[in-house]
């Protein structure tokens, strides 16, 4: 019995006044994704635990099966293996954002979402020839418009350091988004009191501090100015870590051959690590041809393995910048433009199907949440529990009530009983 799991990166939210007391997911239009409730079991997960918000490392890996608080190491080390760089364990790696600053202020966390990969490669580039630490390696990675990864290498570092980053802290080792953060840029500082914790701090805030004369002197943000565009002169910099998680091997866990489908080095690193073959896809541009190309991406790769994981961006985009009408339209678009035409072709006597979602973002606060998200299981075999619409209010009725890292068991065991009627 094959296996797909399609996770929807921030799609859980809070009602919203402008749509009626509605959230994005009730006020958007998702006929394809009711029919899978419609016909299997509902419910929701607390991805990681109650009162935590939690960013997409420590969510993922708990709907792989992996406990984050187990497993978890930071997101750096997974956002390098993503990125294909050649991350060992020693090194001290932060995933990095571009962001526009002025003075200590923080203008924008994403320079307004407009810088471009090519744009980005291109300050990489500099930051790469013109930064450099004294005692150390250090190596700047761009990967997918705003977003990046510092590594830094040679004496032995700690990762018990804190993030530049105010929108993100750690709370007891997994990285949480801080409701209503500061818009003020802060100083590493070490969280041990040792000389490799105080290094690494020391080191991160030498780095932030040239990287940022680098790019305020940049050709790119000189033409960005002069178009009136944000500018990229400054890094945001956050979940150190010092060594990449030990999954154990998902498909040997599951007895299925795992392919992931992913167009983030977060998803890909962690994919990778878990054992899974990395089906790349471009940087999503949620068109209509954007997700109708991950739909026959992942029909061509359930046709080559047993079990496939489909991550899709969209409604934690727009979650973030608090566009509440625009992230119920990138939803609509999902089950249009995804959902339609996946459940024309996939075989539900073959497959057992799972759509959840990694964490809510809520309108509101234009952050992640700590709220449960909705999930729904159809398939041969899974009798429905009554439940109507793929929404939070109505999954709430629903028969499941998991954490994140019950629900890779409880989708083995269907697949295999279904796989045995």
């Amino acid at each position: 019995m094959k296996l797909l799991l399609v996770v929807l990166d921030g799609l859980a939210d809070r009602p919203v006044k402008s749509l009626g007391n509605r959230t994005p997911l009730e006020a958007a239009g998702t006929p394809h994704l009711d029919w899978i409730a419609t016909i299997g079991r509902t419910g929701l997960i607390q991805t990681v635990r109650k009162g935590i918000a939690p960013e997409s490392d420590s969510a993922v890996l708990a709907l792989l099966g992996y406990d984050p608080f187990k497993y978890y190491t930071g997101r750096g080390p997974l956002e390098a293996v993503g990125a294909g760089m050649k991350y060992v364990n020693g090194m001290l790696a932060l995933r990095a954002n571009f962001a526009t600053l002025a003075g200590r202020r923080i203008i924008d966390r994403r320079v307004g979402r407009t810088l471009t990969t090519r744009e980005a490669k291109a300050l990489e580039a500099a930051l790469n020839a013109k930064v450099k630490l004294r005692g150390v390696r250090c190596l700047f990675k761009a990967t997918a418009g705003h977003r990046g990864v510092l590594l830094i290498w040679g004496p032995k570092l700690s990762a018990k350091i804190s993030n530049t980053d105010p929108a993100y802290v750690a709370e007891e080792g997994v990285g949480t988004a801080v409701v209503r953060p500061s818009t003020l840029l802060v100083e590493c500082a070490p969280l041990a009191k040792t000389g490799e914790a105080a290094l690494a701090a020391r080191l991160v805030n030498d780095y932030s501090a040239k990287a940022r004369r680098v790019l305020e002197k940049h050709p790119i943000n000189r033409k960005r100015k002069e178009a009136r565009q944000l500018v990229a002169n400054g890094l945001l910099l956050r979940d150190a870590g010092t060594e990449a998680p030990r999954l154990f091997d998902l498909g040997k866990r599951s007895g299925k051959r795992w392919a992931v489908l992913a167009d983030m080095p977060l998803e890909v690193g962690i994919g990778k690590l878990a054992g899974m073959s990395v089906i790349h896809i471009p940087p999503p541009k949620l068109t209509a041809v954007d997700y109708e190309l991950r739909v026959r991406k992942t029909l061509a790769a359930l046709r080559r393995y047993d079990a496939v994981y489909v991550h899709l961006k969209g409604p934690d985009i727009f979650g973030h910048e608090g566009l509440a009408r625009q992230k119920a339209k990138a939803i609509t678009m999902i089950d249009r433009h995804f959902f339609c035409p996946l459940l024309r072709h996939l075989n539900l006597h073959q497959t057992v199907l799972a759509v959840t979602a990694d964490h809510s973002c809520v309108c509101e606060i234009k952050a992640h949440g700590p709220e449960r998200v909705p999930v729904a299981i159809a398939g041969f075999g899974i009798t429905a529990d009554g439940v109507k619409r793929f929404t939070e209010r109505e999954c709430r009725k629903g028969v499941l009530k998991l954490l994140g890292k019950e629900l890779m068991p409880l989708l083995t065991k269907l697949s295999r009983r279904s796989a045995a009627q």
